[in-house]
């Protein structure tokens, strides 16, 4: 372990188990590094084969392991034989218009008439309401799902049962004891379910649910008898991983096999919104975790953020060329717009956090801040000071819309769903590591002792030191394309399943050029003259930038993941920063099984 870097951070090697490595080695052929990585993830033996080559058919149980899975796809099927018109409520963020244009496509390749409703994340907040399902039944809509919303949606439900509409849930979110009174909740995160796929987002619960409908539509020869073709499901699978990169649920088991065949999807361009967005962010190279995390999503969600929330579902909906390339050029605007806000109300909260920074949970609130960019803000926030962050924008009323954003360890769906139980919220929900809620205004400091007293109680409410985990020292001729390929072969990478991490020792900065304004590109030399290309992302103004561009010759190490660059039929092995050390040696440090 190291705690002197630039950025304040402990260096960690991963541990892993020598013979753990020798077994991989000799039994599946498996290299060194490879073998370590393994051990590093604690893959058992006798799953090494599925995780390196993760397919589908490996990791789907029988849907019907959800609670009320049947139950919805059988209520469906009736609506479906009546020809009713199904309304879908979804969320306004990437998980919500992915599950969303999931049931939208699905029905509409197989006729079946139906109606989206994306609300306003201003003017409506998350999740329906009385109001929205009025709108939805007025325009005659027979059966509603929700989508990445739901599960706590009492007053919405009741609406609709009053006015003899039923409901189904397909949601991820944590639940409470008491259910609302829909038809049927699929959520494998209520407390009475024992599927085992609490880490699925709502994409993956909606998934799951059109494998049941279509099961049920097969076993009565629905499609034979109607002359339609059966959907093949697996062409979905690039909607699905969108939501799930994007909503940040652990990339493991059936996720990590969804992401896998997903990204073959996306490569394929079946889906024309995404196509489209793809040309307009200029991706040339084969789709990764990272376009989608990074590029795709963002744009998607910016709709939701400045207005236009329906934008991101229509735009995975849509198949008219001429329609989608207006949303996705709109998005593409509003995403800059964002980047906008984001940045104005970043720079306005770090220069009045004043003693915050020295509280364990962040609570910052303000007037009339821009909502649609107030979770970003949180999530960066967090970032900075390794500690969970709760933003609350207060409207004119004295009512506050927040967003929360948590730390591994710390679950932040539970304290906000038991801060609405002991009344201090108005309404909320989550899931561990990010939520949202409506508080008024007097009840700020009271909620912030209530969260405050909870993370306390945790041991590990006294970190102040962020942790950088890494999995080996590598030396600078490591980085060719033959080892990338190496280090690739457990993608994808996400949460679960972290992008390895690795050491280069004693580099010295030859070059330094910033880009845009906020990253800075670097040539390192090792020792042995080898040279290395790198980038530090947004590092302009932090402590990795400054010890960059330092004009001295010191020797130092550099922690970070490997990335390839290709380019016009190039391809180059480049180091992202993560972080820097200035020790001139570090091998002393390091277990002695990591070598």
């Amino acid at each position: 372990m190291i705690s002197n870097s630039v950025s304040n951070k402990n260096w960690i090697f991963k541990k892993y188990n020598e013979q753990d490595v020798i077994f991989y080695k000799e039994n599946y052929s498996l290299d060194e590094l490879t073998s370590k990585l393994l051990s590093i993830r604690n893959i058992k033996k006798e799953d090494v084969q599925t995780f390196l080559n993760p397919s589908i058919k490996n990791f789907l149980p029988n849907p019907e392991i959800l609670k009320d899975m049947q139950k919805s796809a059988k209520r469906t099927i009736r609506a479906i034989s009546q020809k009713h018109k199904i309304g879908i409520f979804g969320d306004y963020d990437v998980d919500g218009a992915s599950a969303t244009a999931l049931l939208a496509n699905f029905f509409n390749s197989i006729n079946v008439p139906y109606e989206i409703y994306i609300p306003d994340r201003k003017k409506e907040g998350y999740g329906p309401s009385a109001e929205s399902f009025k709108k939805l039944i007025d325009n005659g809509t027979k059966l509603i799902f929700t989508v990445d919303c739901g599960t706590l949606s009492f007053d919405a439900i009741n609406y609709a049962s009053n006015n003899n509409i039923d409901v189904i849930v397909l949601d991820h979110h944590q639940s409470e004891i008491n259910l609302p009174k829909a038809h049927s909740i699929v959520n494998p995160n209520r407390l009475d379910d024992k599927s085992d796929l609490k880490y699925l987002c709502a994409a993956g619960v909606t998934f799951m649910f059109l494998i049941s409908l279509n099961k049920e539509l097969r076993s009565t020869d629905w499609f034979i008898k109607t002359k339609i073709t059966e959907p093949n499901l697996l062409e979905y699978l690039d909607l699905v991983a969108l939501g799930t990169v994007c909503d940040v649920v652990p990339l493991v088991g059936l996720n990590r096999a969804i992401v896998s065949q997903g990204l073959k999807i996306l490569k394929s361009k079946k889906n024309l919104g995404l196509k489209t967005l793809f040309d307009i962010c200029d991706i040339q190279t084969k789709p990764n975790v990272y376009h989608i995390g990074y590029q795709l999503g963002p744009r998607i969600n910016a709709g939701g953020r400045v207005g236009k929330s329906s934008h991101g579902a229509n735009l995975l909906i849509s198949n008219n060329p001429k329609d989608v390339f207006k949303i996705a050029t709109e998005l593409d605007h509003f995403n800059k717009e964002r980047q906008i806000l984001e940045k104005d109300l970043m720079d306005k909260i770090l220069k009045n956090l004043e003693n915050k920074t020295h509280e364990s949970v962040m609570v910052i609130f303000g007037k009339n801040w821009h909502e649609g960019v107030i979770g970003i803000v949180a999530s960066r926030i967090k970032d900075k000071f390794n500690k969970p962050v709760i933003i609350i924008s207060i409207d004119d009323n004295g009512i506050g819309k927040a967003s929360a954003r948590s730390i591994v360890g710390f679950d932040i769906g539970s304290v906000i769903i038991a801060a609405v139980q002991e009344k201090i919220l108005i309404k909320g929900g989550g899931h561990k590591m990010a939520g949202g809620f409506t508080i008024k205004n007097e009840n700020v400091e009271k909620f912030k002792k209530f969260i405050l007293r909870k993370f306390e109680r945790l041991s590990n409410s006294k970190i102040n030191i962020k942790p950088l985990y890494l999995d080996s020292i590598i030396a600078p001729t490591a980085l060719n394309l033959q080892f990338y390929n190496k280090v690739n072969s457990l993608a994808p990478f996400g949460s679960g399943n972290p992008e390895p991490k690795f050491v280069l020792e004693n580099m010295k900065s030859i070059n330094n050029k910033i880009i845009k304004d906020k990253h800075i590109k670097s040539v390192l030399v090792g020792l042995d003259g080898s040279s290395v290309k790198s980038i530090a992302f947004n590092c302009v103004e932090n402590e990795i930038g400054a010890y960059l561009l330092k004009k001295d010759k010191k020797l130092f190490n550099i922690a970070g993941k490997l990335s390839l660059n290709e380019w016009q039929g190039q391809s180059n092995v480049e180091f992202i920063i993560d972080d820097i050390s200035v020790n001139k040696t570090i091998k002393k440090t390091v277990p002695s099984s990591i070598g």
